[in-house]
């Protein structure tokens, strides 16, 4: 640990550095040591907040779905109270997170890289889509009890769209029937009239 760097700031500079170094490098890059040689600390010293690599990365999925679940959720939030708005509001807000941060989008998924039964990610996967359910709900035509099957679809169809785009296989278009993006017409054709 660096003379005069308070035990606490350490994990949290050692998870910013992580953080860079998986936007720069892809998560590959993300090593206990390559981050504490980042970090200007011994190789050792991360070992008192990270038992392991697998920790480690599950800290940074933690720290990046803490960020896209706010986002996504003040952006729902700001938008009308249409359900149908509200949604592709939230949709809209999860693919401009995953295309700033593509690195860091597709290391969130990697569960064989991350700890499944890490409460805090399991607790923050799970609720990624709190509140959308309610707004599918309130959709026209919607089933009266149950979400699920529309949440899924969505999910896939978001997830898929956008890791094909991180991946170079489609490019930012315009839907040619609405003329809005293409991730945004995607949502709204699967919501229905």
């Amino acid at each position: 640990m660096k003379r005069g760097q308070h035990h606490g700031a350490l994990r949290e500079l050692l998870i910013d550095t992580a953080l860079g170094l998986l936007d720069r490098e892809g998560v590959e890059a993300v090593t206990i040591r390559a981050v504490a040689r980042a970090s200007g600390v011994s190789h050792a010293a991360p070992a008192n907040h990270f038992v392991d690599r697998r920790a480690l990365l599950t800290a940074l999925a933690v720290q990046c779905f803490t960020d896209l679940r706010a986002g996504a959720a003040a952006a729902r939030d700001a938008a009308s109270q249409s359900p149908r708005a509200r949604i592709t509001a939230f949709a809209d807000a999860y693919f401009a997170y995953a295309l700033a941060h593509p690195n860091r989008y597709r290391m969130m998924w990697r569960m064989d890289m991350l700890d499944p039964h890490d409460a805090r990610l399991t607790e923050l996967v799970d609720g990624l889509y709190a509140g959308i359910e309610q707004d599918v709900l309130a959709l026209p035509g919607a089933p009266d009890d149950d979400a699920t099957t529309l949440l899924i679809a969505l999910s896939s169809a978001v997830h898929g769209y956008v890791a094909m785009r991180i991946d170079g296989n489609f490019v930012a278009a315009v839907d040619t029937a609405s003329g809005k993006p293409r991730h945004v017409a995607i949502v709204e054709r699967l919501l229905g009239p």
